[in-house]
Order: structure tokens, then C-alpha cells, then sequence
């Protein structure tokens, strides 16, 4: 099977372009099952109700989270809607799940989501969480989203669960990386899938508040620019019988 993975969905213009070009990326991909993460949905930060009912009926099968999945207010009704996994070691973790199992035809597919400690809001220990994740499921296809901040920590995790899962995906820092690849005992691995975000931007935020920032430390407001947008990820094809990964390619495109 192949599984399309997209890096992380800002505002409403990344929203927009993913919506109106998912079934033609699921398509050109011959992609089965989509993962998308989506913590920067809603106004570059969180995901409401709203849009995560979009989002799954507009072809995605399940969402991921990260460390702003508790940010908007009607976070507890989107995070019971079912099909949308938050950080499995977030703290505290009041409602939603950390992983899930689902189906595609007759495949068992979990679908779990961490968070990264180096440089991130506390969170419990992600390398023991995930382990205490997998002596639970039953599924041969994994997929873990690993929401983290620095590369080391997310190659580390890499190597954590070589061979144990499917596929190891980094998200969050918007800027796709150039290592996919297989390691040596058949996980896929990226260390960041990159946005679905506007091209012209600031990791998805407009330029000059962002700018104004740096040049002079004081505070902004950083809005999510507008324009076309980078969609941003990777198709992984896996072996439905073992879990193994058999590739990895990455996609990186500008559109409307």
C-alpha cells in the first residue's frame, strides 16, 4: 500500500490549497491512505471543529496534532470527533487519543502522534511513551508523526523504533529536509515532512512582522501570509503483510 504524508497544514491558505488539491496529489501518488497534521489549521494555530470536519471529508483519513493541539476553544469537541490523534505523551493529556488503529480495505493501520521535549513546552518522555504505545496495538502498519523541534532528538527517535514501526515522519518545523530514507531494518524516515503553507512567508506567516522581530525585539503579530503555497511531504509504499517499508519519495510543489 502507499501512504501519502503531509507536513503541517497553516491557516487558512494552506487549508484552502490542500482542499482543492488532495484527490489530485492522492491520485498522482496512487496513494492509498493520508496522514496530514494539522496543528496550524486554524489561523496558524490549533484546529477547530469546523475544519477538522473539512479535512476528513475532504479526503483525509486521519490528523495529527502537536504541541498547539489544545489551543483553540472547542478543542475537546474536535479531538472527540474521532480520526484526529493529539501527542500521545502531552501533559496533561484532559481528552483525545495518542495513537489509533484503523482500517484501509482489510490492512490494520495505527497512527500515532508524539511530541518532541528539546526546545518544546514540557511534555512527558516521548521514547517511553511510544513504547508503552506498542506493546498495545496490533497492527503491522505504524505510522508515527513525531512533532518535534530539533533534528537530533527526531533522528535519535528514528532510530528508536527502526524496524519496530512502519514509518517515522518529523513535523513542525515547516522546512522540508533532504534525508528520506530507509534504515537498515525497514522503517521509513524523514526527519521533517516540511508545510502546507504560503510559499511567499515565514514558515506561513507574513515577512515584515516577522522581520520587524528580528530587527528590533519587540513583539509582533505574526499573521499567516497569503498567496500559493508549498504542499509539502512524502509517499511511503509498505509492505501490507509485514509493515516494512519498501520506499520513500518526497514531494515538494508550489500550487493554488
Amino acid at each position: 500500500m502507499r501512504i501519502v504524508l503531509l507536513g503541517d497544514v497553516v491557516g487558512r491558505s494552506g487549508r484552502t490549497v490542500l482542499l482543492n488539491n488532495l484527490s489530485r496529489i492522492k491520485a498522482t501518488l496512487q496513494a492509498d491512505f493520508c496522514v496530514v497534521n494539522a496543528e496550524n489549521a486554524a489561523g496558524g494555530s490549533g484546529l477547530t471543529v469546523d475544519i477538522a470536519k473539512q479535512l476528513l471529508s475532504g479526503g483525509v483519513d486521519v490528523i495529527t496534532l502537536g504541541d498547539h493541539a489544545f489551543r483553540q476553544k472547542d478543542y475537546k469537541e474536535m479531538l472527540a470527533l474521532g480520526r484526529i490523534v493529539r501527542p500521545a505523551n502531552a501533559t496533561p493529556a484532559p481528552v483525545g487519543v495518542g495513537y489509533l488503529e484503523t482500517k484501509w480495505k482489510n490492512v490494520d493501520i495505527a497512527v500515532i502522534n508524539l511530541q518532541g521535549q528539546t526546545f518544546m513546552q514540557p511534555v512527558q518522555n516521548p521514547f517511553l511513551a511510544v513504547d508503552e504505545i506498542l506493546s498495545k496495538i496490533t497492527s503491522r502498519v505504524i505510522i508515527v508523526d513525531f512533532h518535534a523541534e530539533a533534528t537530533s532528538e527526531k533522528i535519535a527517535m528514528g532510530h528508536h523504533l527502526n524496524g519496530k514501526v512502519s514509518v517515522v515522519a518529523g513535523t513542525h518545523t515547516h522546512v522540508q529536509t533532504s534525508d528520506a530514507k530507509i534504515l537498515h531494518h525497514g522503517t521509513a524516515y524523514i526527519t521533517d515532512l516540511g508545510m502546507v503553507g504560503p510559499e511567499e512567508s515565514v514558515i506561513g506567516r507574513e515577512i515584515e512582522p516577522v522581520l520587524d522581530h528580528f530587527l528590533t525585539g519587540l513583539p509582533q503579530k505574526f499573521q499567516v501570509a497569503d498567496g500559493p503555497c508549498q504542499v509539502s511531504g512524502a509517499v511511503v509504499e509498505i509492505d501490507e503483510q509485514t509493515g516494512i517499508a519498501k520506499s520513500i519519495q518526497t514531494f515538494s510543489k508550489i500550487l493554488e
